[in-house]
Parts: C-alpha cells; sequence; structure tokens
C-alpha cells in the first residue's frame, strides 16, 4: 500500500492519498480545494489513477477539492450516508467497503461532530478518523448537528474497541503530531483518558469555541462537492 500524509497549513488539514501500487489505482480523502494542483501534481509524479474522492463529513472550515479533482481527473466522489450533499455520485454507509485495487477502506460511522461522520479503517491498520478523534484530542460537538455523548459513544464504543496498535491519522492537527495509535490515545487523551459520558459532555459543553473563519463559505460550498460556482453567481 502507498500512503501519504498532506497538509494544509492554512486551515490545519490532513489530506491522504492511498493507493495500490500494482494496480496504479488511488483515492484522496478529504481533499482542499486550495491543493488540488499539488495532489494531481503528485498522482502524476506517482503514475497513479484517481479513482475516488472520500470525505469523512461535510466540513466547516475548508471547502473540499472533490468538485475539481472530478472535473480534472474524472474520479468518483463519495460522501456518507445522510450527508446532504446532492451532488455526490455516490453514498458510503457504516461497514461498507470500498476496493482501490488491493486496498480495502471500511467505514466506520462516528457521528457526534457532525452527524454524517465517517472514519476509515484502511487495510485494517491505518485509521482516518477525520474529526472524530483528534491526537490528544477531539472534534468540535457544538454545530452541523453535533452532539458530545453521540461522539463519546462513537470513540468509546467504535474506535477504541480496535487493537491498540492501530495507526490513528486524524483530520486536523494543530500542534504539529502528525500520527497516534488507539492505545495512546486511550491512555493519554485529555479528554477521553479517564472520563465518564457525564464528563465528557459538561467538558464539551463548556467549550465555548470560535466559529471557524471559512464556514459561511465552506459549508454551502461542500453541500456542493466543492463547487464555489453558485456562491458567486
Amino acid at each position: 500500500m502507498l500512503f501519504r500524509q498532506l497538509f494544509d497549513s492554512a486551515t490545519s488539514t490532513y489530506t491522504y492519498l492511498v493507493a495500490d501500487p500494482q494496480t496504479a489505482e488511488a483515492v484522496l480523502i478529504d481533499p482542499v480545494l486550495e491543493q488540488v494542483e499539488r495532489d494531481v501534481t503528485l498522482l502524476n509524479q506517482l503514475g497513479l489513477t484517481l479513482r475516488y474522492c472520500l470525505e469523512t463529513h461535510v466540513h466547516a472550515d475548508h471547502i473540499t477539492g472533490a468538485a475539481e479533482l472530478r472535473q480534472r481527473t474524472g474520479c468518483v466522489g463519495v460522501v456518507p450516508k445522510r450527508a446532504q450533499v446532492e451532488c455526490a455520485d455516490q453514498f458510503i454507509g457504516d461497514r461498507d467497503r470500498l476496493q482501490v485495487g488491493a486496498v480495502e477502506i471500511e467505514a466506520i460511522a462516528t457521528p457526534g461532530h457532525t452527524d454524517s461522520h465517517m472514519a476509515y479503517l484502511i487495510n485494517s491498520s491505518h485509521l482516518l478518523t477525520g474529526d472524530s478523534l483528534l491526537i490528544r484530542g477531539c472534534g468540535r460537538t457544538d454545530f452541523q448537528s453535533g452532539d458530545a455523548g453521540t461522539l463519546f459513544d462513537a470513540i468509546t464504543q467504535r474506535l477504541f474497541t480496535l487493537p491498540d496498535n492501530t495507526l490513528v491519522y486524524p483530520g486536523h492537527d494543530y500542534r504539529g503530531h502528525t500520527v497516534s495509535t488507539i492505545g495512546e490515545e486511550k491512555r493519554w487523551n485529555p479528554r477521553l483518558a479517564g472520563q465518564s459520558r457525564d464528563t465528557f459532555i459538561q467538558l464539551m459543553n463548556g467549550l465555548n469555541l470560535p466559529s471557524p473563519k471559512k464556514i459561511a463559505e465552506a459549508l454551502p460550498a461542500n453541500e456542493r462537492c466543492g463547487s464555489t460556482a453558485s456562491l458567486t453567481a
């Protein structure tokens, strides 16, 4: 398996490129519009064909590059079921699988940050957690139908039941971390380790975070798979 972690510094967003070197088929998870040129260049350099653009959820902090990538590569845009995205080519549900050559991607429903959030387990070893479980943190739950109790259940009952050596790759990081493991997060994540469901809810409901800077443009654009045309018409 070919695996690349790519970073957008403006929004601290990780995009992941996953491919089967034998078939040269690839998938991009959570692409960022401003980084499409970087991603297309890398695909071309590695001799890869982009089959899928895959989203963990409808993002509020950046505009997805899915529409541009679909236009330039002919890839299939895939979003979680229940997401309000009518332009998607395909929806993916809990425990559904995408096959990219010999690489298997299994969707794991992890609602709470949003009500349609998915994590993706790749070849049973690499877990892309999106904005649900972060390294020593977790996603916020105060908008987009978020719910702190639901997020606690998703992380503790669905992600923390995976083997401790499962690699954790988040959708964002703001402190320079790149990878963790399930075992590390169970032991050291301050929002979750030793917390009850009630104390987690109390903690999350008291964060009082500012809204993402790009929320006004990102949400409507991402509901159109990243197309900004209707926003400027």
